[in-house]
């Protein structure tokens, strides 16, 4: 893979859809669809997935792309593939509440090496340079050329007082239990993938998801965790986490800042 055209196709696209997204937010109504798993999906959700999946294949044609909104269709596999989800945090753009993002990444034999991520309505832009370094970018997001960025780095927890981010829509028990064994001096709540890129930047230490995900919703953040210095790993055994799994369905995960001392599950 050229991860120099990777990293501008990715990010331009990612801009693009941002752009596209946006226009259906502003608007004064927006249909919400129920897909089969009766989660819901939008015009925006549909049009960044066309925009984005049509970008993706003209620049890799040669390349897997697996999406959220085409998920029926994937029937192949391949150790190195492109996912994309095109946004992010539904819910949370149906009430209005500004934070979605638009997710793009590459994996590698399992291995989610690259990603973009991009919260449009709140004006953040993280990704993966072509080193593979995570970085911020600031500024106008002009299509054609980056702006100002800055590397990010993950924290160096205090395990006497950690800060831990957790899900804004999809918080239950079973989460605030396993938070519970930790110290911490505060916790907040995010919506979408933006969870992981708060611990990259060093603004959460820990992030643990005790719920359904799918790859798609989590490769692009996780490459920019990775990118960061941060970890993600299984959360029944503590073990590597990997992608390109039957279904592309996730396990539950942690996702935190290394020297977090992990509890274990139960």
């Amino acid at each position: 893979m050229d991860y120099d055209r990777l990293s501008t196709v990715t990010r331009r696209l990612a801009l693009e859809a941002g752009d596209t997204i946006m226009e259906i937010y502003n608007s004064d109504d927006f249909e919400v669809k129920a897909k089969s798993d009766a989660s819901p999906v939008t015009a925006a959700d549909e049009a960044a997935d066309a925009l984005i999946s049509a970008g993706l294949a003209e620049a890799f044609p040669d390349v897997l792309i697996v999406t959220e909104e085409q998920a029926g269709t994937h029937t192949e596999s391949a150790a190195n593939f492109l996912i994309v989800d095109p946004l992010d945090g539904t819910k949370e753009f149906i009430k209005r509440r500004g934070e979605f993002t638009v997710n793009i990444a590459y994996v590698e034999n399992g291995v989610p090496v690259r990603g973009v991520v991009y919260a449009p309505a709140k004006g953040r832009l993280f990704y993966t340079d072509a080193s593979g370094q995570s970085v911020e970018e600031t500024g106008g997001f002009a299509k054609d050329a980056a702006g100002p960025i800055s590397p990010i780095k993950v924290t160096t927890p205090d395990n006497g007082a950690l800060m831990v981010v957790a899900s804004k829509s999809h918080r239950d028990q079973a989460t605030d239990d396993y938070i519970a064994k930790y110290n911490t001096k505060d916790m907040t709540s995010a919506g979408s993938s933006l969870k992981f890129c708060l611990v990259a930047a060093g603004e959460a230490d820990l992030y643990p998801r005790l719920g359904r995900t799918m790859e798609w919703d989590t490769a692009a953040a996780d490459a920019v965790l990775r990118g960061a210095g941060g970890k993600m790993v299984r959360f029944d055994d503590h073990s590597d986490f990997t992608y390109g799994k039957p279904g592309y369905e996730n396990p539950f995960f942690i996702a935190f800042a290394p020297g977090v001392e992990l509890k274990p599950a139960s």
